[in-house]
């Protein structure tokens, strides 16, 4: 026997809650953000991460687990063939859930669930990174030895010139 979730459900019997789950899941896939309460958005995160991860697979078993839950073909053949190929880079976090304040009628918290579109961007390594910033000091000192070689020329050329001009004007 499954073990069942601590605290309240969100409808009265657990067919109940897994029927709304379904739902928001549905209307999500559908239109891509949803603004639901801030318990109905944790509860179904998982349940969406889950079956984001079946449609980026892509295969004819995973369409059929995700049409287990998702009754409606034509959400299941937009998320399939239009949400899951932008999902491609991403290893998890498929959705994102913003606190936007409370209802006006009964104050209940409000929430923003959306699945994130945007792209990947790569992580930069940290050790390509830290001998770069080793490098700079050494160039800067070797710059400073050759200005210092530099001034020292200028100053032994300067003496020279001037016991050139003292031994001539004797």
């Amino acid at each position: 026997m499954p073990k069942p979730t601590k605290g309240a459900r969100l409808g009265g019997s657990p067919t109940h809650e897994r029927i709304i789950l379904r739902n928001l899941a549905t209307q999500l896939f559908e239109h891509g953000r949803i603004t639901t309460t801030e318990t109905r958005a944790r509860r179904v995160q998982p349940l969406a991460e889950k079956l984001l991860t079946k449609a980026k697979r892509g295969d004819l078993h995973s369409r059929r687990l995700v049409l287990s839950s998702i009754t409606d073909k034509e959400v299941v053949r937009h998320l399939f063939d239009d949400v899951a190929p932008t999902l491609e880079g991403r290893n998890g976090g498929y959705t994102r859930i913003t606190k936007i304040g409370n209802r006006k009628g009964d104050n209940a918290p409000l929430a923003i669930i959306e699945i994130i579109t945007e792209a990947v961007a790569p992580k930069a390594e940290a050790p390509a990174a830290a001998p770069v910033a080793e490098e700079a000091p050494v160039a800067e000192a070797e710059e400073a030895e050759v200005v210092e070689t530099v001034a020292d020329e200028a100053e032994v050329e300067a003496v020279e010139a001037e016991d050139t001009d003292e031994a001539e004007a004797k």
